[in-house]
C-alpha cells in the first residue's frame, strides 16, 4: 500500500519539489461535518482509487493533500492534479485540502472519483477591529496590521506591548532595561514630534487610555493589563486608519481587544515558571589588572588602598531570578443566553538585581448577551489589578563597575550595617567623589509601592428594528488608578550621609479617565449600482483628572528635606467625527474621514482643530485582465492622505498664566514675618495644535491562494507647528525655556512584510513571517517665527552637564553632538585632540559636529514556526541596522583620573582604558559612539501536544529561551537602548521557562 511519500518508479525532481512546498495538511476545522457528495456505504474489501482534483475555474491542481480520515495514508496530486490512493477495508472517506481552499470530505463509493475544490475566503472576510466599528481584510484601504492570539509572543511576558515586538513592519518596541518594574518605549513609523509625545494611542475595548503613568508604576502603566487575556492586536500606521481619533493619533493607534465568551463551557488553566540570568555588563578590570594598572602607574597612596581580596561585584549585586506567571479562565454561554468569560491571572517576577520585584493580580470578567433575536447586544467588561513593586536603588549598577574590587564586601564590624565602606578622617562616608559599596546600597534601600487599576467600559449597539440597516452605538468607559509608595534608607545606611536617610510616603495620586462615545452606522448595499456604502457619525466626551496629595520627603528624624505640592489638574477632550466607506462593484473602495477635536489644552482661539483623511483602494485581482492569472490570489492597491493632531505631552494649562506657591525655607521676609510668595510659570498665550500631514502608498499581495501574502508600504509625513520645549529670549518669558509651536519636521519609510506556508501536510506545517522597515527623520526647521534663524536645542541625558545630542534643522532629532576624535599611527586616540572643523587652528565648541543618530535605517523581524505531528519548534529573531550608541559608562570608567577623587578611595577601571590611556574623562570625544547594529534572537520554543489524556481534558507544554543570542560591534552592554546613550544600564536576563496548558 502507498503512503504519503512512496512511488513505484523515481518522480521528476519538479514533482518532489512541488510536493514539497505545495503539499498540504488536512485542516479538520474546515471539514465538512458530513461528506460533501456520494452516498455512504460499506467497504467491506481494500479499493484502488483514482481521479483528478481541479480548482473552481476547471484548472487541474497540484499538491492537493489526499488523505485516508484516522490513518496515516495519504498522497498528493501530480502536476496534472491526478493523485492514486488505496482505500482500506472498512474506510469509505477522503479528505481533500488545500491552503486557500475549503477542505472537502467526501465519500466514495467508486475507484473513480473527480472532485473541484472551492476557495476558502476565510483569510480576506476576516474581521478586523478598526476605530469605531470592524470591517474585513478585504475591505481595508489603510496600512492596518491584526495580530491575533496564536501569534503573538509567547514565553514570560510582563506587558502586552512584548506580545507583537518584531511582529509588525513599522513598530519598534524598546524594553527600557531589565527591570521588571520598567516598561517599554513603542514607536510607530518612528514618531512624529520633538517634545509632545510620541506615544501611539492605545485603545483597550473601546476606551482610549491616557498616556503617561501613575505614582508608583510610572514607566509601565501598560504593564497594569494581564497580556493572557488578550485576544487581538490590531496596528493602525497611516492617516487614513488613524484620522477617525484625529487629535490623539499622530504617532499610530493600537487597538487591543480582549478575550470573550461563547459557546460550551470551557477551562483553560495555563502556568509558566521561569528563571533568569544575567547577560553581559560592563567591561571592567577584573581584581588582578586593576592591581597591575594601580602598581604600575598608581601613586604610592593609590596603591597603600588596595585589599587583599577578588570581589566580583557584578556577581554579588545580580542573582538568579524566580518567575511565575499563572492564569485560570472560565468561558461559556450560560443558558444559551449570556456569553461570559471569567479570569484570574497572578504574576510574580523577580529582576536580576537583587530586591528588585514585581508582583501583580489581575481578574477579568466579560459578559455579552444579545436580546430580540441579536438586535440588541450588550457587552460588559470589567478588568481589576493590584500591583505590588519593590525598586531596587539601580544606582548600585554603577557602584559594582566603579567598586574597589581588591577589597570585600563586609568590614567585620557593625557600622554601616557590616559594610565595607570607604571612610574619611572623620570616619564617616562623606569623602568627595564618594562611591557607596554597591551591596549594601541594595540592602539598606527599601522602596515599595502599591498601585491599583480598573477598567470598565458598556457598550449597548442597538439594529433598529424598523430599519436593520442603521446601528447605534454607546460606550460608556471609566478607567481609574491609584498609586502609593514608602522609601526607607535606615540611619545605619552609608546612603544616610548623603540623602540624610529616608522615610516617607508619596502619593496617593488618583488618575480618573471618563468616556462617552455614541455613534450611529449605517450600513446598505445598493444593488441596482452594484454598491455597498457604510457610513459612522458619532460624539466622543472623555475626561481625565489627575489628582496626588501634598507630602514632605522627610529623613528617619522626621525633618523635612523637600516638600511636594498637590496636584489637581484635568483636560477634555470633545469630538465629533464621521466616516464613509464606499464599495463599487466590490473593486474600487473609497474611505473618507473627517473628524474635528476641541482640547482644553489650548485657549478659545485655537481650542478646536479639523482632521480630514480620504483613502482610495482598487483589487486588481478582481479585474478580467488578472483573473486568468491562476497564481494570483490577491492583489490590492492603496492610497491615502490624511490630517492628525497632537495635544499629549504638554501641560494642562501651558497657554494660561499660572502660579507656583513657595515652598518651605523660600518664604519671603517682610519685617518679622517670613510671607509664602507665588512665583510665576512661563506660558504661551497663542500655543495651538501641533499637526501631521502624511501620505501612504500600499500595495497587498497574495499568491498560491494566499500561501504567500504579504503587502508593501511607503509613506511620507510632515508634522509643523511643532510642540517643543525651545529657549526663551531673554525678558520675553517668565522661564529660562518655553513650550511652544516651533518649526517642523518630516520623515518617510518604506514597509515590507511577508508571510509563507513553505510546507503543509498531515504531519508537517511550516509557517514563517518577514518585515521590513525602512525609515528617515530630519527636523526640517526650528525657528520660532517665519524669517528668523533656525535654533537648536541640546537634548538627552548629560554627564556632568556636558550634553551630547542635539535637536537642529536639517538632522534627525537627538543626533550625537560632540568632537571628532584624533588618532595617532597607531590607532590609539589621542587625548584631547579633535578635528579643527572649522578651520580656525584651535579647538572651540564652533569645532562640535552632528554625527551619527540613534535612531536605525532599517528594522527587521523574522519568526517561524515549524510543526511535525504534535511537536512545534519556533523562532523570533529582530535586527537594527544603523544605529549608534553612546558608551557613557565606559566613559565615565574610563579614565585614570577617575581612580581616585580623595585620598581614601579607589574606583575601578573600564577596559576601554587598556586602548586609550585617558587620564581624565573625554566627555564630548566621538571615540565613544559606536555602531549599535545588532541581531537577536528573541525566543525560541519548543512545544508538544499531548492531547486529550484524560477524557474531555487536553495538555500542552512548551519550554522556551528568551533573549537566546544578541551579534552585535558593540562594546557595551546592550546594543538596544532607546535615545542612544548607555549609562549604568540594567542589562536585560536570558530567561528559561516551562509551560503548560490545560483545557477541559
Amino acid at each position: 500500500m502507498k503512503d504519503l511519500f512512496s512511488s513505484q518508479k523515481p518522480a521528476p525532481i519538479y514533482y518532489l519539489i512541488v510536493m514539497l512546498v505545495l503539499s498540504v495538511m488536512p485542516l479538520p476545522g474546515n471539514a465538512a461535518l458530513s461528506p460533501a457528495n456520494g452516498t455512504d456505504f460499506i467497504n467491506t474489501a481494500p479499493m484502488k482509487v483514482t481521479g483528478k482534483v481541479v480548482d473552481e475555474t476547471g484548472t487541474p491542481m497540484v499538491g492537493v493533500s489526499v488523505v485516508v480520515p484516522g490513518t496515516t495514508l495519504g498522497t498528493v496530486t501530480d502536476v496534472n492534479g491526478n493523485y492514486t490512493i488505496d482505500l482500506p477495508e472498512g474506510q469509505n472517506h477522503l479528505s481533500f485540502s488545500f491552503i486557500g481552499y475549503i477542505t472537502q470530505l467526501v465519500s466514495v463509493n467508486s475507484p473513480i472519483h473527480n472532485i473541484s475544490m472551492q476557495p476558502d475566503l476565510k483569510s480576506l472576510d476576516e474581521v478586523v477591529v478598526i476605530g469605531y466599528g470592524t470591517q474585513t481584510k478585504k475591505d481595508l484601504t489603510g496600512s492596518i496590521t491584526s495580530v491575533g492570539s496564536k501569534d503573538f509572543n509567547e514565553g514570560l511576558v510582563s506587558s502586552p506591548e512584548q506580545l507583537i515586538n518584531g511582529k509588525v513592519a513599522g513598530v519598534q518596541i524598546v524594553s527600557n532595561s531589565g527591570s521588571p518594574t520598567a516598561g517599554s518605549t513603542i514607536r510607530i513609523r518612528g514618531g512624529a514630534s520633538l517634545n509632545a509625545s510620541n506615544d501611539p494611542l492605545i485603545v483597550l475595548d473601546g476606551v482610549p487610555l491616557e498616556t503617561g503613568g501613575i505614582s508608583g508604576n510610572s514607566n509601565n502603566f501598560l504593564s497594569l493589563i494581564n497580556p493572557s487575556d488578550i485576544e487581538n492586536m490590531t496596528i493602525l500606521k497611516d492617516a487614513s486608519s488613524t484620522a477617525i481619533y484625529g487629535s490623539r493619533a499622530s504617532n499610530g493607534v493600537i487597538i487591543i481587544t480582549t478575550k470573550k465568551g461563547s459557546g460550551t463551557l470551557k477551562v483553560n488553566v495555563s502556568s509558566t515558571q521561569s528563571i533568569q540570568h544575567r547577560m553581559e555588563v560592563a567591561d571592567i578590570l577584573s581584581p588582578n589588572e586593576f592591581r597591575q594598572v594601580i602598581n604600575s602607574e598608581g601613586t604610592a597612596a593609590q596603591q597603600a588602598l588596595l585589599g587583599n581580596e577578588n570581589t566580583d561585584w557584578n556577581d554579588k549585586i545580580f542573582k538568579l531570578a524566580l518567575g511565575t506567571d499563572n492564569n485560570i479562565s472560565i468561558s461559556g454561554n450560560l443558558k444559551k443566553k449570556l456569553p461570559f468569560r471569567l479570569s484570574l491571572g497572578y504574576f510574580n517576577q523577580d529582576g536580576i538585581l537583587k530586591t528588585d520585584n514585581a508582583e501583580r493580580v489581575t481578574g477579568n470578567l466579560s459578559l455579552s448577551p444579545s436580546f430580540f433575536d441579536d438586535h440588541l447586544k450588550l457587552n460588559l467588561n470589567m478588568k481589576g489589578t493590584l500591583n505590588n513593586n519593590r525598586f531596587a536603588y539601580t544606582d548600585a549598577i554603577y557602584a559594582a563597575a566603579a567598586y574597589n574590587p581588591t577589597i570585600g564586601v563586609y568590614s567585620g564590624n557593625t557600622d554601616f550595617g557590616g559594610y565595607n565602606e570607604a571612610l574619611g578622617s572623620d570616619g564617616t562616608p562623606t569623602i568627595s567623589g564618594q562611591v557607596y559599596n554597591p551591596v549594601g546600597l541594595l540592602m539598606q534601600y527599601h522602596s515599595t509601592s502599591r498601585v491599583s487599576r480598573v477598567i470598565g467600559n458598556f457598550d449597548i449597539d442597538y439594529k433598529v428594528h424598523f430599519l436593520p440597516e442603521l446601528r447605534t452605538h454607546l460606550t460608556l468607559g471609566y478607567d481609574y488608578a491609584k498609586g502609593k509608595g514608602w522609601i526607607y534608607v535606615p540611619e545605619t545606611a552609608a546612603l544616610y550621609y548623603s540623602s540624610g536617610g529616608r522615610d516617607y510616603s508619596y502619593g496617593p495620586e488618583k488618575d480618573s479617565n471618563k468616556l462617552l462615545t455614541f455613534y450611529l452606522n449605517y450600513s446598505k448595499n445598493i444593488d441596482p449600482i452594484n454598491s455597498r456604502i457604510d457610513f459612522t457619525a458619532g460624539y466622543d466626551y472623555q475626561k481625565w483628572i489627575a489628582k496626588t496629595n501634598a507630602y514632605n520627603v522627610l529623613n528617619v528624624a522626621g525633618e523635612s528635606q523637600s516638600s511636594t505640592a498637590a496636584k489637581d489638574e484635568r483636560h477634555v477632550l470633545l469630538s465629533y467625527y464621521g466616516r464613509l466607506n464606499y464599495t463599487f462593484d466590490s473593486k474600487y473602495l473609497l474611505t473618507a474621514t473627517l473628524r474635528r477635536d476641541g482640547s482644553s489644552r489650548f485657549s478659545q482661539d485655537n481650542r478646536w482643530g479639523l482632521f480630514p483623511s480620504v483613502a482610495l483602494a482598487w483589487h486588481l485581482s478582481d479585474e478580467d485582465f488578472l483573473k486568468r492569472f491562476s497564481l494570483l490570489s490577491n492583489l490590492k492597491l492603496r492610497l491615502s492622505y490624511g490630517v492628525t493632531g497632537q495635544q499629549d505631552g504638554i501641560g494642562n494649562y501651558s497657554y494660561m498664566p499660572s502660579y507656583t506657591i513657595s515652598q518651605d525655607g523660600a518664604q519671603y521676609l517682610l519685617g518679622d514675618t517670613y510671607y509664602y510668595t507665588y512665583r510665576a510659570e512661563s506660558y504661551v498665550s497663542d500655543l495651538k495644535w501641533e499637526t501631521t500631514d502624511a501620505y501612504n502608498a500600499g500595495l497587498d499581495f497574495g499568491f498560491f491562494k494566499n500561501r504567500i501574502s504579504g503587502s508593501i508600504d511607503y509613506y511620507n509625513r510632515h508634522t509643523h507647528d511643532l510642540l517643543a520645549t525651545v529657549p526663551a529670549a531673554a525678558g520675553t518669558n517668565f522661564d529660562e525655556t518655553v513650550t511652544t509651536n516651533v518649526g517642523s519636521m518630516k520623515s518617510n519609510g518604506l514597509e515590507f512584510t511577508i508571510n509563507g506556508t513553505p510546507l503543509s501536510n498531515k504531519n508537517w506545517t511550516w509557517n514563517i513571517s518577514y518585515n521590513l522597515t525602512w525609515e528617515k527623520v530630519k527636523i526640517t526647521n526650528l525657528s520660532l517665527s517665519e524669517g528668523e534663524e533656525s535654533t537648536f536645542m541640546y537634548a538627552g541625558q548629560s554627564f556632568d552637564d556636558y550634553y551630547l545630542q542635539i535637536m537642529k534643522a536639517g538632522y534627525a532629532p537627538y543626533t550625537f553632538y560632540t568632537y571628532h576624535q584624533v588618532y595617532n599611527e597607531e590607532g590609539k586616540p589621542i587625548e584631547g585632540m579633535y578635528a579643527d572643523i572649522n578651520g580656525d587652528n584651535q579647538i572651540t565648541s564652533s569645532d562640535l559636529y552632528c554625527g551619527k543618530s540613534p535612531n536605525p535605517d532599517f528594522l527587521m523581524g523574522l519568526s517561524s514556526q515549524l510543526r511535525f505531528k504534535e511537536w512545534t519548534l519556533g523562532c523570533s529573531l529582530r535586527a537594527s541596522i544603523g544605529n549608534y550608541a553612546y558608551n557613557g559608562t565606559a566613559m565615565n570608567t574610563g579614565a585614570l583620573g577617575t581612580v581616585s577623587y580623595n585620598s581614601y578611595q579607589l574606583n575601578n577601571l573600564s577596559r576601554s582604558y587598556l586602548k586609550t590611556g585617558f587620564e581624565s574623562r573625554q566627555y564630548l570625544s566621538d571615540y565613544y559612539i559606536e555602531n549599535a547594529s545588532f541581531l537577536k534572537m528573541d525566543n525560541i520554543t519548543l512545544g508538544y501536544d499531548l492531547g486529550e489524556i484524560f477524557p474531555q481534558c487536553k495538555i500542552s507544554v512548551s519550554g522556551m529561551i528568551q533573549n537566546v543570542f544578541t551579534i552585535t560591534g558593540y562594546s557595551g552592554v546592550d546594543p538596544e537602548i532607546y535615545g542612544g546613550i548607555e549609562s549604568s544600564f540594567y542589562p536585560r536576563a536570558r530567561t528559561y521557562s516551562l509551560s503548560i496548558g490545560i483545557n477541559l
